[in-house]
């Protein structure tokens, strides 16, 4: 069975998506935002590689990079962080997936996350939120809109892209 019909929601994900990170602390005060621009490729039916750019207003930019493994129906997360992602079979409206992951070098921290898609699948929310030491330490809200489905010409075309990437890597 492919992907798309084993885990479409996963695999409608799979593309461009640019957003805004908002991150506020335990007491609901905002302390950090910026934009964000996400690569999502499927590959084939067993892989998954999601590429993060950050750029905030004074100039600062970063890159993520959070390969993964599709496995019995979920994303198994290795590298600089070790988790997992699956549909949410009680979701009778297929718009949910939820996460668990942790940072490879902070090992009293961890993160649970939700994603919300809506029904055209152009548009998503994520929640974020961060335990350390099982107390609540933040939340994250992100808010993104799907700008492509074709991630290769980002990758391989898109001058911001490859500049982003050229300078951070």
């Amino acid at each position: 069975m492919t992907l798309s019909k084993s885990m479409p929601l996963l695999y409608s994900q799979n593309g461009v998506w640019e957003g805004y990170y908002r991150y506020y602390n335990s007491s609901g005060e905002k302390i950090d935002q910026h934009k964000s621009r996400l690569l999502c490729r499927v590959i084939g039916d067993e892989e998954y590689h999601q590429t993060n750019i950050y750029r905030w207003e004074d100039g600062k930019k970063e890159l993520r990079d959070f390969p993964a493994e599709i496995k019995d129906n979920k994303l198994i997360f290795a590298g600089t962080i070790d988790g997992w992602a699956a549909s949410v079979d009680l979701d009778e409206f297929d718009r949910t997936m939820l996460l668990y992951w942790k940072r490879i070098n902070e090992p009293d921290l961890y993160i649970y996350e939700m994603i919300q898609l809506s029904d055209d699948r152009k548009h998503r929310s994520r929640t974020w939120q961060w335990f350390n030491n099982g107390k609540l330490l933040k939340r994250t809200l992100i808010d993104e809109v799907k700008i492509s489905d074709d991630w290769q010409s980002f990758e391989n075309q898109d001058p911001e892209y490859i500049e982003i990437t050229e300078n951070l890597n």
